[in-house]
């Protein structure tokens, strides 16, 4: 027992060493897990998804709402650039940033080449013309000058229905096509409808009107490169704001009503 005495302290300390070590790395680890930022990119014209504030000169809107509050929930933190909604998917697909959020709808051809977040917005497309327009439908723009986004599921919509049956004009930007409207450089104007809805009943209100149906149902989803881990935890993250109802808080700050009261 003599022979064994000594060493108990010895063994403690060592094995209290070994337990502080561990303790650290994974405190360390915990740490840089916290710290993980993620590039993102964002288009700052799609209102009232995005925007910038002209006081703050911070990008505020629903889409920012909603990644911060995914970010808090999912562990990462995010550095929002701007820039044309057309460079999105290649800046993902190229690796310039993590992932995106821009309004924008989940299609067959982009999943082809990025993978996406569980959807957590229902859209559709609509069309803006002047208010004593007397179009109703899109079979009522042939003939007609239509202003649309470059890239958008709009135009490629527009193309598929319409061709060479109308003047299509794609813009980088949706502010671009409503001054286009509003000056008379096109007749209508067709693109998702929450941004056309939001532009006509503030900028434009009094000036232009949106008519006809919801066109091609959508589902907008948060974009990441093939591959990314930070998928599930976002899906994870989506899903209990839907169960607590942050969700529903973010929706009716930005766009007046809960979506189940629609």
């Amino acid at each position: 027992m003599n022979n064994n005495t000594p060493a108990t302290p010895r063994l403690a300390a060592s094995a209290l060493a070994l337990s502080l070590g561990l303790s650290a790395v994974a405190v360390t680890g915990a740490a840089q897990a916290q710290e993980t930022t993620l590039n993102g990119a964002t288009d700052p014209s799609f209102v009232p998804f995005e925007m910038m504030d002209q006081d703050s000169g911070e990008m505020v809107g629903f889409d920012m709402d909603m990644i911060q509050e995914i970010a808090d929930r999912a562990g990462f933190a995010v550095d929002i650039n701007t820039m044309d909604f057309n460079g999105i998917i290649p800046a993902i697909q190229t690796g310039n940033v993590d992932f995106a959020i821009a309004g924008i709808t989940i299609t067959d051809e982009r999943q082809e080449i990025v993978d996406f977040s569980d959807p957590y917005y229902d859209s559709g497309l609509r069309i803006l013309v002047k208010e004593d327009s007397d179009v109703e439908t899109v079979d009522g723009l042939e003939g007609m000058r239509i202003g649309t986004k470059i890239g958008s599921t709009s135009y490629d919509y527009l193309q598929e229905n319409l061709g060479d049956d109308a003047e299509i004009t794609p813009y980088p930007g949706s502010s671009d096509m409503y001054m286009a409207l509003m000056g008379g450089n096109v007749d209508a104007v067709f693109y998702d409808a929450p941004n056309v809805s939001y532009f006509a009943q503030t900028k434009g209100q009094g000036r232009v009107k949106t008519v006809g149906p919801l066109y091609e149902g959508q589902q907008y989803g948060i974009a990441f490169h093939k591959g990314s881990e930070w998928v599930e935890p976002t899906n994870e993250a989506l899903t209990a704001m839907h169960e607590d109802g942050t969700y529903d808080d973010i929706y009716e700050k930005w766009f007046g009503e809960a979506p189940d009261a629609e």
